[in-house]
């Protein structure tokens, strides 16, 4: 994987962690969902800015993935993907203070592991 293509995975994986951080600040702000309010919550979703901030930076961070995909093979792209699992786990360390416990750290030091296995050239 060449530096831009690394960029390119980055800015991906950036994209899709700030969908995710927006994603959860509008689910907390929006509220819990169950059957006797999911109308309104549903219709809430639309109007909820968070939420579609969080929407587009998805869209973003798809569209450059797409643009990573004519550079790099799907089975280099797809594994290095999964750094999102990372980066949100420390999203929600710092900024939402939940808990990291011993077995999901290892789980993450896996991930880490196997994306440097992934992308490594000799």
């Amino acid at each position: 994987m060449s530096w831009q293509e690394f960029c390119l995975l980055m800015l991906s994986v950036s994209a899709s962690v700030m969908g995710q951080l927006f994603l959860k600040i509008g689910a907390v702000k929006l509220g819990r969902v169950d059957v006797q309010n999911a109308v309104k919550q549903i219709l809430g979703i639309i109007t909820t800015p968070e939420l579609l901030i969080g929407l587009a930076c998805y869209g973003i961070g798809a569209i450059i993935y797409i643009l990573l995909l004519t550079r790099v093979n799907l089975s280099v792209a797809g594994p290095s993907a999964s750094l999102v699992y990372v980066f949100s786990v420390l999203l929600g360390y710092f900024i939402f203070k939940e808990s990291i416990p011993l077995t999901r750290l290892m789980g993450l030091s896996l991930i880490v592991s196997g994306v440097i296995l992934v992308v490594w050239q000799k």
